[in-house]
């Protein structure tokens, strides 16, 4: 009766032991999926640095713009303004003679 017993034991083993290697295999996989998903994300990250630099460039250069274009407004208004009291004393000077 011995003889069951030790078979059972042997078969129970490897049993075990092929639930073992099946769980490292696993274990082996995910570790190597988060490796890659880790790269991934570093990556990501560099992409979104390289980003934000690049937004903080554009939104400079808008800002200068905009103040590029109020003056441009002040000098295009203040050449209105001279341009129409030139024409006002034109029109004083010849209506005068």
């Amino acid at each position: 009766m011995a003889v069951p017993n030790v078979a059972k034991l042997v078969e129970k083993c490897i049993d075990m032991t092929d639930d073992a290697i099946q769980t490292a295999r696993e274990l082996a996989t995910h570790a190597s999926d988060i490796k890659h998903l880790q790269d991934d994300m570093d990556k990501m990250l560099e992409n979104m640095k390289v980003m934000q630099a690049t937004l903080s460039a554009i939104d400079k250069t808008l800002s200068e713009a905009r103040g590029g274009w109020k003056v441009l407004m002040l000098v295009g208004g203040a050449s209105s303004v001279v341009g129409a009291g030139l024409v006002q004393l034109v029109n004083w000077y010849a209506g005068g003679k």
